[in-house]
């Protein structure tokens, strides 16, 4: 199991190019339910009480050698309910049960496994929230609080003016080089999650924002250390994405908003902005990177939201 489960990390990673995050993540799922069905081969060999009193004097338990063909959908089930009696969250519990849906799925096509136990292993409801947004008028005031005057005004007010034109995630704004961005034909390219690349429009009023740091700010921030990265903090590192949080909410308290401002909110009001104003969902889909359309959707009922607010609001036979 523990071998399979190695050679399973490896093909995520050189055959499927996935990010080290995913890799890691389904890793833990991974070995937390190896460790779990080891325990319980130990359990059933030793007994209970007899391998706690092992544990408990500090000895190490026999080796035992888990089989990936063994595996029943009765034991990932009894383990998912495990999880859940400890409290894990139905969005964790899912995480666990998609990296072992695709273990087992691997390992089947690689004729490692003759059955693949956990085809029909169905995936737990997540309660879906809707994401918050800033109306476009909190958005201007957002922007328009930064000064410009301020000891890097210039450069804040450009990654603000960046997160909501083009929808950034932070870590791709934390990640965006120079060579990646084109301000006269106002676009930057963006490389999200799993290492993917995507191509996002810039707003007028963004690049010149941009233009502005660039031109006035950037170059006395530079040392002789200094990366291409677009945005760098006063020592000219690349800067972190908790230093872009902070960034984001000091704005918001200079503009007097009485709002939980955060980097990802101006993503969501983007997206938002865009549907409210006639944009097509797929257009959507590809500016955000989304791999699915349904995690898009979302949005149309953040929109739907709005519209029955303003109906309620506003139609006199409406309340």
């Amino acid at each position: 199991m523990r071998a399979a489960i190695e050679d399973f990390i490896l093909h995520l990673a050189t055959e499927r190019g996935l990010s080290v995050n995913y890799q890691l993540s389904t890793r833990l799922s991974l070995e937390g339910f190896a460790l779990w069905l080891e325990r319980g081969q130990l359990v059933k060999a030793l007994g209970e009480t007899a391998l706690e009193e092992l544990i408990q004097r500090g000895e190490e338990p026999p080796a035992v050698t888990l089989d990936p063909g063994s595996v029943t959908l009765d034991q990932i089930g009894a383990y998912l309910g495990h999880k859940k009696r400890l409290g894990l969250s139905a969005g964790s519990i899912k995480l666990i049960v998609v990296a072992v849906k695709i273990f087992i799925r691997w390992l089947h096509a690689r004729r490692r496994i003759p059955h693949d136990v956990a085809e029909n292993l169905p995936l737990p409801r997540i309660e879906q929230y809707l994401p918050e947004t800033m109306n476009e008028l909190q958005t201007d005031q957002l922007l328009e609080g930064i000064s410009a005057t301020a000891p890097r005004g210039l450069r804040d007010r450009a990654i603000l003016e960046l997160l909501y034109a083009s929808g950034l995630r932070v870590s791709e704004l934390v990640g965006a080089r120079l060579e990646f961005l084109d301000l006269e034909n106002r676009i930057i390219r963006v490389v999200g999650k799993g290492n993917k690349t995507r191509l996002v429009p810039v707003g007028q009023k963004a690049c010149d924002a941009l233009h502005a740091y660039l031109e006035k700010e950037r170059p006395g921030m530079v040392k002789k250390r200094t990366g291409s990265e677009i945005f760098l903090s006063r020592n000219g590192t690349k800067l972190t994405t908790v230093r872009i949080w902070q960034i984001v909410k000091n704005a918001a308290r200079l503009a007097g908003l009485d709002l939980n401002v955060y980097p990802h909110l101006l993503r969501h009001s983007f997206a938002t902005h865009l549907l409210s104003n006639g944009a097509d969902l797929r257009i959507i889909q590809e500016l955000l990177g989304h791999a699915d359309i349904s995690t898009t959707q979302i949005y149309t009922h953040v929109d739907q939201q709005r519209l029955k607010a303003i109906h309620h609001r506003f139609h006199p036979r409406a309340k």
